[in-house]
């Protein structure tokens, strides 16, 4: 059993970074918002420990957690850097439940970053020449 606790809490940390990078890329890394985080890494932790084949999905799941928290508290997160014009939207976690998951744009059907990857690149360069 001891060689199945050091996987989760590796995933779990992992998944906390990624998480972290990515608000701390969106400048919305407030304490209340790293809460979110924390939160969402104490219910996947049980969450995993039920369904251990789970592991590789917690990094896209606490992304989707924190996602869902912020849209009541904050709003739609994280803005889309591809789609210049209309109403600015969220771009969300894909797959949603599957290894490797990607920030992706719906409306312009392209895959904009891993999670953890998003930048202040992707969010700069609109109108520079």
């Amino acid at each position: 059993m001891e060689s199945s606790v050091a996987p989760l809490e590796q995933a779990l940390h992992a998944a906390r970074a990624l998480v972290i990078a990515d608000l701390v890329a969106g400048e919305v890394a407030e304490a209340d918002v790293v809460s979110m985080v924390e939160e969402s890494v104490v219910q996947r932790r049980w969450w995993v420990e039920q369904w251990p084949e789970g592991v590789e999905y917690v990094a896209g799941l606490v992304a989707q957690d924190v996602q869902d928290a912020l849209l009541e508290t904050y709003g739609r997160w994280p803005l889309c850097p591809v789609c210049g014009d209309g109403d600015p939207h969220a771009l969300e976690v894909e797959p949603e439940l599957g290894p490797d998951p990607h920030w992706v744009c719906h409306k312009a059907g392209v895959s904009v970053a891993p999670v953890g990857a998003l930048g202040p690149a992707l969010g700069g360069g609109a109108g520079s020449s």
